[in-house]
């Protein structure tokens, strides 16, 4: 490898999520901030999280439904 022409390399670099679990892996940042780990990811918990908050599929269907009486 030629040398000073690669990043620096943290053995020990600290991932922080935002659910507050953290751990130790390579990396060549030494520290990450990241949203979604193992610990807290839908797939991995078997939990299913609705992110809906804003009923944008309700707001959907309404509109749908209006459209549908006018086009009558």
């Amino acid at each position: 490898m030629k040398k000073e022409i690669h990043p620096k390399y943290y053995k020990n670099a600290n991932i922080t999520c935002s659910c507050g679990n953290s751990f130790e892996v390579g990396s060549t940042a030494e520290k990450i901030e990241v949203e979604v780990c193992s610990a807290c990811h839908p797939f991995y918990t078997g939990s299913e999280k609705i992110i809906d908050t804003a009923g944008r599929v309700e707001k959907f269907k309404a509109r749908m439904a209006k459209a549908k009486k006018f086009a009558k």
